[in-house]
């Protein structure tokens, strides 16, 4: 079974989230990078994200749960209401230490999921 990888998309993409995930060893993206422009749309972040085999990260709720619809075979959204980063970032490590990357495939889910 294959560790998830995770992409912050443009709404959720902060230094600040980015960097301690990866000092803890996760293997986490975000927009801009060499596969993603920092201007590109939503659909074009989730497609891009799904060809990478990562799980996208987001605070935009509605046109995620539409592009979801669009295109089911998706690679993992995950969706959450913007919080304060001592909560994201200990939410997201947990959900990465827990969950394999084969069971995201077409899947929406809340981190809340992951907050104690």
């Amino acid at each position: 079974m294959a560790k998830t990888h995770l992409h912050l998309d443009a709404d959720t993409s902060k230094k600040s989230l980015h960097k301690p995930l990866v000092g803890r060893g996760q293997d986490v993206t975000r927009t801009p990078n060499a596969w993603m422009a920092l201007d590109a749309d939503d659909t074009n972040q989730l497609l891009g994200a799904t060809a990478q085999g990562r799980v996208i990260f987001t605070f935009n709720v509605r046109d995620y749960m539409e592009l979801a619809k669009r295109y089911p075979q998706h690679a993992g959204i995950l969706l959450s209401a913007q919080k304060p980063l001592s909560e994201l970032l200990p939410a997201l490590d947990r959900m990465l230490n827990e969950t394999e990357s084969e069971g995201w495939v077409g899947q929406v889910r809340w981190l809340n999921d992951w907050i104690e």
